[in-house]
């Protein structure tokens, strides 16, 4: 069982990180198959209602891979964390399958509050590097969220999510403003990393716009 299951993030590694060469490389240089592995026998023991010793093994972890998974969060099948340094998940965050995770990330809670304060993410979901995701909410499946966004609401799910704090800026691979004139199927075309749509941009685009069709007006005016 544990083979098996190691097996498959070796294979999940493989698949989406061009840089792996090597299996042999994959298991003694990748730290997000470390920490892994560590979570879930962290996980394991949790549990089984043991406090100290998990969190050491947790505490171990982050100190050779720089990623800390706190052993009572829900990890799916398929998690990929890539370079991983300085990510970080909290006890009640849950993280569905397929699951794409760059360095700096953090799924968080916003306060000192009880139970349930931590994200819960869908199935195929890419958060970009340095993103933040905050609070008892829940990231629906298929969402792109955009490097250094910082989330606190819930996201439906097929949205591309960008910006502090984080707006949807596509739903199904389209721009929003433009899916008022699809009328039959969308397209489910993967957005890249650096395709990601800036909104700050684009309002300062329209404001541009704004001001030259003003001067433009004033001039014609004066003349």
């Amino acid at each position: 069982m544990v083979f098996s299951q190691i097996k498959q993030d070796i294979k999940v590694i493989i698949e989406r990180d061009p840089a792996a060469k090597t299996i042999v490389e994959i298991i003694l240089c990748y730290p997000g198959l470390h920490a892994l592995i560590a979570h879930r026998l962290a996980h394991c023991l949790y549990k089984k209602n043991m406090v100290l010793i998990p969190r050491l093994i947790s505490q171990t972890s982050r100190f050779f891979t720089g990623i800390e998974i706190h052993p009572g969060a829900e990890i799916g099948q398929g998690l990929f964390i890539d370079h991983g340094m300085g990510v970080v998940i909290g006890e009640t965050a849950e993280v569905g399958d397929n699951v794409t995770i760059y360095q700096g990330v953090t799924l968080g809670g916003t306060g000192k509050e009880k139970g349930k304060r931590h994200p819960t993410v869908g199935n195929n979901v890419f958060i970009g590097s340095g993103a933040k995701i905050l609070g008892s909410i829940k990231i629906g499946d298929n969402v792109k969220i955009g490097a250094g966004s910082v989330v606190t609401k819930p996201v439906p799910s097929n949205t591309t999510v960008v910006g502090v704090p984080g707006k949807v800026v596509s739903r199904h691979g389209m721009p929003l403003k433009e899916l008022h004139v699809v009328t039959k199927s969308v397209s489910n075309k993967e957005i890249r990393a650096e395709e990601m749509p800036d909104p700050v941009q684009e309002t300062l685009q329209i404001l541009m716009e704004r001001i030259n069709y003003l001067e433009k007006k004033l001039g014609e005016k004066e003349s």
